[in-house]
Parts: C-alpha cells; structure tokens; sequence
C-alpha cells in the first residue's frame, strides 16, 4: 500500500465552490512531489468554518484508489 502526506489549505469561501458542484476535483502536490486529483467530497469531514487546512495522510492501494484520509 502507499502512503504519503500533503498540506492543504483552502478558505471556506474557496471550498464553496467544490460544496456547490462547480468544481469536483482537488489537485494537491505531495511532500514527495507527487501530483495528485482527488475529489472534493473525500474532504467534506474536514471542513471547518475557516475551511480545510492541516497536514493529512493518504493511503492508496495498488490500484491507486483510494484506501484512507486522515488528518495529522
């Protein structure tokens, strides 16, 4: 399985884009220097009314799909 971690901060004003269907797709880099789309809704949990922002941990399988989100 991979792993790896990322930093992430979008304004609430930011997200409402994605909230409101305008946009569907987040593309963050890694701390690796990956490149990575996913969608919006995988962030909805984390939403505060500041918006998204923190350290988070991403799990993929072999098949790159998605396996875990979590926040550090």
């Amino acid at each position: 399985m991979a792993r790896t971690t990322f930093s992430l901060n979008i304004s609430a004003k930011d997200y409402l884009r994605y909230y409101q269907g305008s946009a569907t797709w987040i593309r963050i880099v890694a701390d690796n220097g990956q490149t990575l789309k996913l969608p919006a809704s995988n962030f909805r949990k984390f939403l505060s009314h500041t918006g998204i922002h923190g350290r988070f941990i991403i799990e993929f399988d072999e098949n790159f799909k998605l396996v875990s989100l979590t926040k550090m």
